[in-house]
């Protein structure tokens, strides 16, 4: 009797034990709220289709307009001594009636020169490109057309064309375009299937994915890695200053400090030590592994259907100032903003406020600006644009004795509204609210 009590209790425990062990494995793999979204994750996505580019199907040199011609893959099984692998097969098409479809797409392919060192080159998963529309990411809405800059040659294997500055060359089959420097030198070129047969590891190469869950589709431009090369940029990241090696996430984030890999300030544009750039013109989400997953592949994975790349030529003067150009330059911030900033969360009053400027200038302390983080609402961190009345006796008054002082003030506000804020009503009935995942 003993006996059976221990095996009773001995299996009600390992019951517990397991299905507390399946409960956290299900909430860790449950979406959050503004979780970043890694779009790496449906290119691991077994399930899924994939579309890898094989062939210049089409071109016309005058234009730059051509067509691709991809081949379809899924993952299989392989295993490999102890190891179970996947692996890209080539696969027929699944689809019914098999008139309708097409097994092998020829999509577009478009080879654009901005400047003498500004390369564009654009992809779409569909028949054809979205409507052009006036981009809010660059100057005037549009894309410069000058290729003056631009020679063209034809060649045994493909097309080329060559400017002072660099050299663009297109293999027609297996395809590819290489990028090159004014002195000969290869800076990065597309990856073809047949680039990466060396290794039992399966690599993605120049690609699209096509859902397994609603046909949905999204780009991968998948371009070389020299072993040298360093990698620099996507904006304000607090991961290692050299991004060769990490896969780095795209996507706008409350970071909550500076000791993780999600990012306040995202920008899809990035510099290589070989002498490129490469600005990624999409808002949609997306994700880079610059070698980490296999060390000669940068993948370039966009949530967005097409792919529309711009490859900068020179120094890194050059690459920004042609980046700049393309985006927009950034205005020379006011002198007082290189200054202290003086702040805590947070100064919960203008009687606060008043002390430190006061004892900032009785102990001669430099300071340019006094920054009232959360404490000013009425109901820290309420968001309602509105100081406290009680604790802020006369704003207006108080900013401007501190600008008489040599201070500018700053007050901290986060565009997020809660039930309980005054402006609440006003945002759902103007319909301005967000109120799922897809906006």
């Amino acid at each position: 009797m003993n006996k059976r009590r221990v095996t009773l209790l001995s299996a009600a425990l390992a019951l517990y034990f397991f299905s507390a062990q399946q409960a956290t494995a299900q909430l860790q793999n449950a979406g959050t709220l503004n979780e970043p979204v890694d779009v790496s994750k449906d290119f691991e996505n077994y399930l899924n289709t994939f579309y890898f580019a094989d062939e210049l199907a089409a071109f016309d040199p005058a234009t730059g307009v051509g067509t691709v011609k991809y081949k379809r893959y899924q993952y299989q099984t392989r295993q490999a001594f102890d190891n179970m692998l996947m692996k890209p097969d080539s696969v027929k098409a699944n689809e019914f009636p098999a008139t309708e479809y097409e097994a092998a797409p020829v999509l577009p392919f478009t080879l654009q020169f901005v400047s003498d060192r500004t390369v564009r080159i654009k992809m779409a998963s569909g028949p054809q490109y979205h409507k052009q529309e006036e981009s809010l990411m660059l100057v005037n809405g549009t894309v410069p057309n000058n290729p003056q800059g631009w020679k063209y040659s034809k060649t045994a294997a493909g097309h080329q064309y060559t400017s002072k500055h660099g050299r663009v060359e297109i293999i027609s089959k297996p395809w590819h375009v290489k990028i090159y420097d004014a002195s000969g030198k290869l800076l990065t070129s597309t990856l073809h299937n047949s680039d990466v047969q060396n290794t039992y590891t399966p690599i993605l190469p120049f690609s699209y994915v096509r859902r397994n869950s609603d046909y949905s589709r999204s780009m991968a431009p998948v371009f070389s890695l020299e072993p040298d090369e360093k990698i620099f940029g996507c904006g304000e990241s607090f991961t290692n200053f050299n991004k060769r090696g990490q896969k780095v996430v795209l996507w706008t984030d409350d970071a909550n400090g500076v000791q993780n890999e999600t990012m306040y300030k995202p920008i899809p544009f990035y510099m290589s030590s070989r002498g490129y750039g490469v600005f990624m013109h999409t808002s949609s989400p997306i994700t880079v592994d610059f070698g980490k997953y296999d060390t000669s592949a940068n993948k370039m994975m966009i949530g967005d259907d097409e792919a529309d790349l711009f490859f900068f030529l020179g120094e890194p003067k050059d690459i920004l100032n042609e980046y700049t150009n393309l985006t927009g330059k950034a205005s020379m911030p006011p002198l007082w903003s290189f200054g202290l900033w003086m702040s805590r969360i947070t100064y919960f009053s203008e009687k606060e406020g008043r002390e430190v400027a006061k004892n900032l200038r009785k102990y001669k302390i430099p300071s340019d600006v006094i920054h009232f983080d959360t404490g000013w609402f009425d109901v820290d961190w309420r968001n309602n644009y509105e100081f406290a009345s009680k604790r802020f006796e006369d704003p207006t008054k108080m900013m401007a004795d501190m600008k008489k002082d040599g201070f500018n003030v700053c007050l901290w506000q986060l565009p997020y509204f809660t039930p309980k804020n005054t402006l609440f009503n006003e945002i759902v009935s103007q319909g301005l609210a967000v109120k799922d995942k897809k906006g």
